[in-house]
């Protein structure tokens, strides 16, 4: 009977001796591994059956077991025809008399489907981020066209150009690198561009900690708000000096933008101000904030934002 309900199921159901090899599969399961003969791979080290890229996976997971946890990954494995599947797999330990592990009970669910479609779907965001760093430049090279002569227009233009720019730096990096975008690579590419002779940008220690695209866009933007102030009203634009120091507690990244410049600075944030309001809004998508304070001739902004 217990075999029989295990049929019904739509995953492949296998039990493991206390040795890692095959000694029962649901009939679901053949079917989805396609195994015409359970015979032919009875008694077979499970790990065997699969890639060998895989197979450190699957012996962390009888190992976890058999210290009476429950292992779960996703890996690859072909089906005994051939066929490529994609595998969600959990291992739990199988007790008997008096509660020793005696073997284990591993599931394994296909989810071919859903890798695809996230690939289909990484594909066309790829497509996409690479159009629109495309026309991050086609825009502003027809902004410092049309500004070309135009004295009254060429400031607002070139503002504009870096903030694309940075954009641009931002979604290439993650693009070309994926998860591997991190903040000690994204913070120099974003900022260096705006350093001077008379003003340096001084970059402290950075974490080596990995973004996801929401914090890349949202330091992307932040960051390049604040040095194109910077270069109209502060430090950026004359003789000065910027500092920019990082800690990252747990999850928590608090970013400190310090400036000081040889003049008085006489524009600061007007309360509701497009600036500020873009960075609130784009900081809280990503559970943080930001902080200034002003002083006669700089500003110190705090930047705080949570990353995964």
């Amino acid at each position: 009977m217990l075999a029989a309900i295990l049929d019904q199921s739509a995953d492949c159901i296998k039990v493991i001796g206390s040795e890692g090899t095959v000694d029962y599969m649901n009939r679901n399961g053949q079917c989805a591994m396609e195994v015409d003969d359970f015979c032919a791979i009875a008694g077979l080290k499970w790990s065997s059956l699969w890639p060998a890229e895989s197979q450190p996976l699957i012996e962390s997971a009888i190992e976890r077991a058999r210290s009476g946890g429950v292992a779960r990954f996703e890996a690859f494995c072909p089906t005994a025809k051939g066929t490529p599947r994609w595998w969600e797999v959990s291992v739990s330990p199988l007790r008997g008399t008096g509660g020793k592990v005696d073997g284990y009970i591993a599931t394994s669910r296909d989810i071919t489907d859903r890798v695809n479609q996230n690939r289909l779907r990484d594909a066309v965001s790829d497509e996409m981020r690479h159009r629109l760093r495309n026309n991050y430049v086609v825009v502003g090279s027809l902004l410092s066209a049309y500004a070309r002569g135009k004295p009254e227009h060429e400031g607002f233009a070139r503002e504009m150009t870096r903030r694309l720019t940075s954009l641009g730096i931002a979604q290439t990096m993650k693009s070309e690198h994926g998860a591997d975008c991190t903040l000690a690579g994204l913070i120099p590419a974003l900022l260096e561009p705006y350093a001077t002779p008379d003003c340096p940008l001084v970059i402290g220690p950075l974490p080596d900690a990995p973004l996801a695209q929401g914090a890349v866009d949202a330091l992307a933007l932040v960051l390049g708000e604040l040095a194109c102030n910077s270069t109209k009203h502060g430090a950026l634009g004359t003789v000065g000096r910027v500092d920019l120091t990082s800690t990252l507690v747990q999850r928590t990244l608090r970013l400190v933008w310090s400036e000081r410049s040889s003049r008085t600075i006489e524009r600061r944030h007007r309360e509701g101000g497009q600036g500020l309001r873009l960075m609130n809004r784009v900081l809280a998508s990503q559970g943080g904030g930001i902080d200034l304070a002003w002083s006669e001739n700089g500003l110190d902004a705090t930047v705080t934002l949570t990353i995964a």
